[in-house]
């Protein structure tokens, strides 16, 4: 077993070389503007797909209206950026707590459903949000906003991803976290060993919010300009979201953090065959889903301790050999 305090001292090394790396090949330009949007974009997901893990996997309800919670916290940065001049951090900050309040307000009446009811009512809350901004003017309306100052760079969405991780990962092996396990498995056992199943759905889905919110605070100053198009903060946005958490393992963060970099990517390798690219991704996808039913780390996690063990299993194998 590796000691805690090892193991968080090389978790540390591996990401600060991970962005050293990164950084040294941008320098170097062996990696361009483009590669580092992709990469950049790889981390807002990140967030987006950690986030709404913890909602539909770790605390099994079934939500498909993440997009909504994006494009709030996109357009009230942005907004406040733009129009009122207000520090991108501070706009952050609001732009998740609105987000979150949100998921709050729709939290407390629609997570008293269940299943496919829950995920209607996720569903059309995302597209209330969308039309709603489709026809505000101060935020650009059916024009999209534009504009935005390009404030995101990949050092703060990277750092982003890795705080919206650890706290997230925190808070699944907090008390909190163990009550949402408790729900998800038998929510009428847990309420009957005195867990309040509506008040730790209600905090998980509102924590999940806020976290989608700052994603979009991020994306649209990344992207300077959002349109309220379905594919961008709509349904379509939400069914991609999901899609990366379900490829990933629900109940996994490990899998969500592989499943969105993976997902974010292969798009962009695919542009060469842009006549095929909508058929071969689906197809990856069934393929993928066929053979791993449950994801691909279906719920299990990648550790220092695995990969010790993974390690020293093949070195016995090669010894045997």
């Amino acid at each position: 077993m590796v000691k805690p305090r090892l193991t968080g001292l090389i978790k540390i090394i591996l990401l600060l070389c991970i962005y050293g790396v990164v950084r040294l090949l941008e320098s170097r330009g062996l990696l361009l503007p483009y590669h580092v949007q992709v990469l950049s974009l790889c981390c807002i997901n990140v967030i987006l797909v950690v986030s709404l893990n913890l909602i539909n996997g770790f605390t099994g309800q079934f939500s498909i209206g993440h997009a909504g919670f994006l494009a709030i916290g996109a357009y009230l940065s942005a907004f406040l950026t733009v129009k009122m001049h207000v520090p991108f951090l501070a706009a952050i900050l609001c732009g998740g707590l609105l987000a979150g309040l949100a998921g709050l307000a729709v939290g407390l009446p629609a997570l008293r459903l269940r299943g496919d009811y829950l995920a209607i009512a996720t569903l059309g809350f995302g597209e209330i949000i969308r039309v709603i901004i489709l026809n505000m003017e101060a935020v650009g309306g059916a024009k999209g906003f534009s504009g935005i100052p390009k404030y995101t760079t990949f050092g703060i969405a990277y750092l982003t991803a890795i705080i919206t991780v650890v706290v997230i990962r925190n808070f699944v092996h907090s008390d909190y976290g163990r009550a949402c396990l408790a729900v998800r498995e038998d929510e009428i056992a847990a309420e009957s060993l005195g867990v309040n199943s509506t008040y730790f759905k209600v905090l998980a889905f509102a924590l999940g919010a806020f976290f989608a919110g700052t994603a979009g605070a991020l994306f649209s100053h990344y992207l300077q300009y959002m349109a309220p198009t379905p594919s961008q903060i709509g349904f379509v946005k939400s069914i991609d979201i999901l899609i990366m958490l379900v490829l990933g393992g629900l109940g996994s963060l490990t899998g969500s953090v592989i499943a969105a970099v993976v997902l974010t990517i292969i798009p962009e390798l695919l542009r060469g065959f842009a006549e095929y690219r909508m058929i071969i991704y689906p197809i990856l996808l069934i393929v993928v889903m066929l053979y791993l039913p449950a994801g691909l780390m279906a719920g299990r996690e990648l550790s220092l301790d695995s990969l010790a063990r993974l390690c020293k299993g093949v070195k016995s194998s090669a010894h045997y050999s």
